[in-house]
């Protein structure tokens, strides 16, 4: 087409394609050279990667994608990381079963594999019960703090975790069993009433001391054997500290009664048959961390 016969736009003096719409023509304005040089390279790319990589979807009846020259796979590329992780976590597990508590903490390496899978099963696997963290609730111990039922060795929490409390199915759990002095009728209203005032004494909170007298015969009959005759607990028995604050059902004078009344028999799992001997191994030493000065 000679440049007579070309038709230019008379307001920006470019050609047209020749195309118009309702009066409107359209200009022939050619794509910027960069911009159709990177799109060439692009759809080489593409080419060159639908060749060398898995690319390609698989139609129906395939069974399975194209797996390009390259022969890579996110699949097999994962499984291996996996395989090596398993790897290295036994030779840790295997290092970690054998190790006390002052080599496990001289050790950086080790302690940090302990922490970390300690904290993952703790989250996965006590936090329902025992709070983000280990902070506890009514009914639930707090494992954040320096007390401590069964004891706070790294060897007494192991024991626990390993065979509960209270667990029917393992000869070895952890157990004690007080009486419901109320509800089993074992005692009368009046007596739980001055054996209620009785604890609260060893924390001078009791305000009738009448009734702390009345209850002494009845706490040598059927306390001491547990909680001593100075109410310090006994922790080969499970019997808590009585002289202190922490409680684990509750501090009231109505909370204590109740306890007196219904006793309070909780359980935990025993979690040997759920968790291997690195696992527990692991989740005593964070357990052991998160409050423990013993």
């Amino acid at each position: 087409m000679s440049d007579s016969e070309k038709d230019i736009d008379d307001h920006s003096g470019v050609e047209t394609t020749g195309h118009s719409w309702d009066g409107i023509k359209e200009l022939n304005n050619p794509l910027p050279r960069w911009w159709l040089y990177s799109w060439y390279a692009c759809i080489a790319w593409a080419v060159i990667y639908m060749i060398m990589m898995p690319a390609i979807p698989a139609l129906p009846g395939m069974g399975t994608n194209t797996k390009g020259l390259g022969n890579y796979s996110d699949r097999d590329n994962v499984a291996a990381a996996i395989e090596q992780l398993k790897t290295e976590r036994r030779e840790n597990s295997a290092t970690l079963l054998g190790a006390s508590l002052q080599q496990i903490e001289s050790d950086r390496d080790l302690q940090q594999f302990a922490m970390a899978m300690g904290e993952s099963l703790f989250g996965d696997n006590c936090a329902t019960c025992h709070g983000a963290g280990g902070r506890g609730a009514k009914g639930y111990p707090v494992l954040a703090d320096d007390v401590w039922l069964w004891g706070g060795t790294l060897d007494d929490i192991e024991y626990t975790i390993r065979h509960g409390i209270r667990q029917d199915d393992d000869e070895d759990t952890r157990f004690s069993l007080m009486p419901a002095f109320g509800r089993d009728k074992l005692l009368t209203g009046a007596q739980i009433d001055d054996l209620t005032e009785y604890v609260l004494n060893f924390a001078d909170r009791s305000s009738d001391p009448a009734a702390v007298a009345r209850a002494a015969p009845v706490w040598q009959a059927q306390c001491v054997s547990c909680h001593t005759a100075a109410g310090t607990g006994d922790r080969a028995q499970g019997a808590p500290n009585l002289t202190d604050f922490d409680w684990l059902y509750g501090s009231s004078r109505s909370d204590i009664r109740d306890t007196i009344y219904n006793a309070r028999n909780s359980h935990m799992p025993a979690w040997q048959s759920r968790l291997d001997d690195a696992s527990i191994k692991a989740l005593a030493v964070y357990v052991h961390t998160l409050g423990a000065d013993e």
